[in-house]
């Protein structure tokens, strides 16, 4: 019976995804007032059992903001093997050369841990990483590795039902930090909080990297912990 009533909470929880959307289109006009880009590209990768659909909402908003927002083009995510690993980083590269200059990658749930692993293994051509509710956590700590050596945000919610926040979220460090927003899982890519925290990290200039200090009209957005 517990484990029922644990479950139906979950779903619920996780139905907030749709009001999320509502919230996303409701203030999808007032976005044009976030940080204008420079026009770098950025990379986003959708989470599992996902597709670039699912990014449209938020890579929609980066395009209006001046970046060059794509996709990743490879169907639906059904998880990692040797052809999708190679296809995301010659995409990458794509990217880089195409623009000639480093590419910021955005990572949802499980594109978060392909979006690190791309920083690990080619940082020269990464700008930054943002996870949004992202399992990376134990999977680094099992296979024994480090944080990606360019500037990385974490964005996550406690009240996420699919990732435990603790699995999601980055201790403070050099160019590193967390991001605390109320939002479920499935919302992430569309929540009002992330697309202003992800506007304003992308907007940083990249020499001279400040932890996120969110807007002060908009702190009711964040779970901040004063």
């Amino acid at each position: 019976m517990a484990s029922d009533r644990t479950s139906y909470a979950r779903l619920m929880t996780e139905s907030r995804a749709v009001l999320e959307l509502a919230g996303y289109a409701m203030a999808y006009p007032w976005f044009s007032f976030l940080p204008k880009g420079d026009g770098h590209p950025v990379l986003v990768l959708p989470g599992y059992s996902a597709s670039d659909r699912s990014t449209i909402p938020l890579r929609n908003v980066l395009e209006r903001l001046g970046y060059r927002s794509h996709g990743w083009t490879l169907g639906t995510n059904r998880g990692p093997d040797d052809a999708v690993r190679r296809a995301m980083r010659e995409r990458l590269e794509t990217l880089h050369e195409r623009y000639d200059q480093p590419v910021s990658i955005i990572g949802w749930s499980l594109g978060g841990v392909y979006a690190r692993g791309l920083a690990r293994r080619d940082p020269e051509v990464v700008r930054q990483v943002i996870t949004l509710g992202s399992p990376f956590r134990s999977i680094e700590a099992a296979r024994g590795w480090s944080p990606p050596p360019v500037p990385a945000t974490a964005v996550y919610s406690k009240r996420d039902a699919i990732v435990h926040w603790e699995n999601a979220h980055e201790p403070p460090g050099p160019r590193r930090e967390s991001i605390a927003v109320t939002s479920s899982h499935f919302g992430l890519g569309h929540n009002p909080a992330v697309i202003v925290a992800v506007a304003d990290r992308l907007a940083q200039d990249p020499n001279h990297w400040q932890p996120f200090e969110p807007p002060p009209q908009l702190r009711r957005l964040f779970e901040l912990d004063d």
